[in-house]
């Protein structure tokens, strides 16, 4: 579902790039960065219970023109449907966050991206403290910024890519050719719905900077690079408000609102 080329200028625009002149790695790879310094990833609408939905022109009037960041079915449904629009060769694959741990119930909790140019690649910007440029899709080692990464085979046929040792996710799997549509789907709203769903019950906002990415798990603020790790409590509504704003880049409407949900979060836990 590529964008319109309306949608696509003011995609480029909102991530402050040109339409390149070549498909090839070299473009991916600003692409994919520009894309990541650009949008925060945030699964607010499932904390909230905001309404949400999986297809890219939804992600789109969210994200482009709405000054919001999206989750993995947003970020990398936006970011496959501009490398779509500009003439690349893309498939969205279906993935799972954990299987080593959940098993295969995991699968469709994820939506990552095959780019196929020289050789096929993986463009990853749905999972927000990992790789922030495509990396080619086999197995090896991977390292970015001094942060170590990795894609190992895992069962049943299945690619694990190996998170660093400080990320939130610490891996998932998929395959390069399988794409399931309706496993996402129902997943999705699993995530936004259902009481154990990690997304209702915990707030989680992140974004990349120039040498790492800062974090807000609840109330916690976490500032992380390859060398540092620095953590500052959120206290009040007003400074989860600056945050949002100056941290995160975000218009996120009713941020009080927001607070008083983490803080009966905070108290159901503390019960």
């Amino acid at each position: 579902m590529p964008l319109t080329e309306a949608q696509l200028d003011a995609y480029l625009a909102r991530i402050g790039m040109e339409r390149p002149g070549r498909l090839d790695i070299a473009s991916l790879s600003r692409l994919h960065r520009a894309h990541l310094m650009s949008f925060t990833w945030e699964a607010l609408d499932a904390f909230m219970g905001w309404p949400s939905s999986i297809a890219p022109a939804a992600a789109f009037a969210k994200m482009v023109e709405g000054r919001r960041g999206g989750w993995c079915y947003e970020m990398n449904g936006l970011f496959g449907a501009a490398l779509a629009a500009l003439g690349f060769r893309v498939t969205r694959l279906c993935g799972g966050v954990e299987r080593e741990k959940l098993g295969d119930i995991a699968i469709g909790n994820h939506l990552t991206l095959r780019v196929d140019l020289d050789r096929p690649y993986l463009a990853e910007v749905g999972i927000a403290d990992a790789i922030v440029e495509p990396v080619p899709l086999a197995v090896g080692p991977i390292s970015q910024r001094g942060f170590d990464f990795s894609i190992m085979p895992a069962d049943g046929g299945w690619l694990r890519f190996n998170n660093h040792g400080r990320g939130i996710a610490r891996s998932f799997d998929f395959r390069p050719d399988h794409s399931d549509e309706a496993a996402m789907a129902a997943t999705q709203g699993w995530l936004m719905q259902d009481p154990g769903s990690p997304f209702t019950n915990a707030l989680a906002i992140l974004r990349h900077t120039a040498d790492g990415y800062v974090a807000l798990q609840n109330d916690c603020l976490r500032h992380v690079t390859a060398a540092s790790l620095t953590e500052q409590r959120i206290t009040s509504a007003d400074q989860l408000a600056d945050a949002f704003e100056t941290v995160f880049g975000l218009d996120v409407p009713r941020p009080a609102r927001v607070f008083e949900r983490l803080q009966a979060i905070g108290g159901e836990k503390a019960a």
